[in-house]
């Protein structure tokens, strides 16, 4: 069954009403320009409000390791997503200071392909950091997720099925109407929506949440 994250919560309300729908993890978001932006409080109220079932990750956007690790620590974080630009150098960092938290690299797939994402998980292992997931997103200049483009999925397939990836987890523009399609075409480990589930930004419709978990995992 795919995995599914819903990305961008941003208050204890949403994220007790969501329980229900059963996602198998949220996303905290913590990059200070995002429309999803959450309160260290009220990130902590977060976590401590999920069952064991749904896991929370911390969304970071060129962050110092040890900020991020500082906020692991005070929320709870089970999960750490890397969304920017950071280096191979500085997930080695991270790891070293938290080795037991799983990390998920996103990846801004451009007109490139995935290329690059090889040499860059080449660097991670000569590192010795271990990578639980690809997150791929579409490529929008200036932006870091969120924007509601949507990937060539296609494409990725094919390039999914000739690189040796560790999981993918597929973003970018999905909606309760069109995951089922993108999951049936990509085959990834889980997939990821913020923009797609929102009646404005940072605002989650948790009919919307529900049926787009309902219909990701009757696709797979």
């Amino acid at each position: 069954m795919v995995w599914v994250k819903i990305c961008g919560v941003r208050d204890l309300a949403t994220a007790r009403a969501l329980i229900e729908a059963r996602p198998d993890a949220i996303g905290l978001n913590f990059y200070p320009r995002s429309s999803r932006l959450v309160a260290l409080d009220d990130a902590a109220a977060m976590v401590a409000s999920l069952p064991d079932a749904i896991e929370a990750v911390g969304v970071f956007v060129n962050a110092q390791p040890a900020a991020v690790a500082s906020l692991v620590r005070q929320c709870g974080l089970r999960r750490v997503q890397f969304h920017g630009d950071e280096p191979p150098e500085q997930l080695a960092e991270f790891h070293r200071l938290l080795p037991e938290v799983p990390l998920i690299r996103a990846w801004r797939r451009d007109a490139r392909g995935l290329g690059p994402l090889t040499a860059y998980l080449r660097q991670c292992s000569a590192l010795g950091v271990p990578i639980s997931a690809v997150l791929l997103d579409a490529s929008r200049p200036g932006d870091y997720g969120g924007t509601g483009a949507v990937l060539p999925w296609s494409e990725v397939r094919q390039e999914c099925e000739t690189i040796a990836l560790p999981p993918v987890i597929l973003a970018g523009g999905l909606t309760p109407e069109n995951v089922a399609h993108a999951v049936r075409t990509v085959r990834p480990w889980g997939v990821d929506v913020a923009s797609g589930v929102e009646t404005a930004p940072g605002v989650k419709d948790v009919a919307l949440v529900a049926r787009f978990i309902q219909q990701a995992r009757t696709a797979a």
